[in-house]
């Protein structure tokens, strides 16, 4: 039995609706990124306060407190720098999302266009191909942030443990004591790097 473009109008309409809507699928990743990056900056601001604690009672209090400190420092900087790469193709992949919408809802308007104008005639294979392509789209921004909220909530949950050894080790930071001076720091902050703009 032959089938006429009328016959696929409905998946059509369907594939037009969904690439239209695809933007809304950075909502899958865009939480998992901006969380990954707010306990970033914690960490890094739970460390400087330990840093600028006051002084222990003792030399050798002092020491080691400090050498706990840079281990966690030292911890932290290395699982920044992992995901450092990550951290430069998260904007890029969010990017992509809304390139592959745009293309994907600009093909199905085009075929919902042509199904009215045929709508009695008979659809050929390569007619049912194109409309099938017009759904891979959607599976692309899907896989591509549904990988991005996978990756960022495995650099969260690394930096949280982290921070629960911090806390287990140096304490709860509480804010230093005005007049404090801070002991210097051996490596570049880590959070730094994390730009406030990705949550735009």
């Amino acid at each position: 039995m032959s089938h006429t473009w009328g016959d696929f109008q409905a998946v059509v309409q369907l594939s037009a609706g969904l690439n239209v809507a695809i933007l809304s699928f950075v909502d899958i990743s865009l939480p998992a990124i901006k969380e990954r990056r707010r306990t970033f900056a914690k960490a890094q601001q739970e460390l400087d306060m330990h840093r600028s604690a006051p002084g222990k009672v003792t030399s050798a209090a002092q020491l080691e407190h400090d050498c706990q400190v840079e281990e966690m420092n030292e911890k932290l900087y290395l699982l920044w720098q992992q995901s450092l790469a990550f951290s430069n193709e998260e904007d890029s992949l969010i990017h992509y999302t809304g390139i592959l919408g745009f293309l994907g809802a600009a093909l199905s308007l085009v075929l919902l266009w042509y199904s009215a104008q045929c709508y009695d005639d008979v659809i050929s294979v390569t007619g049912k191909t194109v409309i099938g392509l017009s759904f891979c789209s959607l599976i692309g921004a899907f896989v591509i942030n549904f990988m991005t909220a996978s990756q960022a909530g495995v650099y969260t949950k690394k930096c949280n443990q982290i921070r629960q050894e911090m806390h287990q080790t140096l304490g709860i930071a509480t804010a230093p004591t005005p007049g404090a001076s801070p002991a210097p720091a051996t490596h570049t902050d880590a959070a730094s790097a994390e730009t406030p703009s990705a949550e735009n």
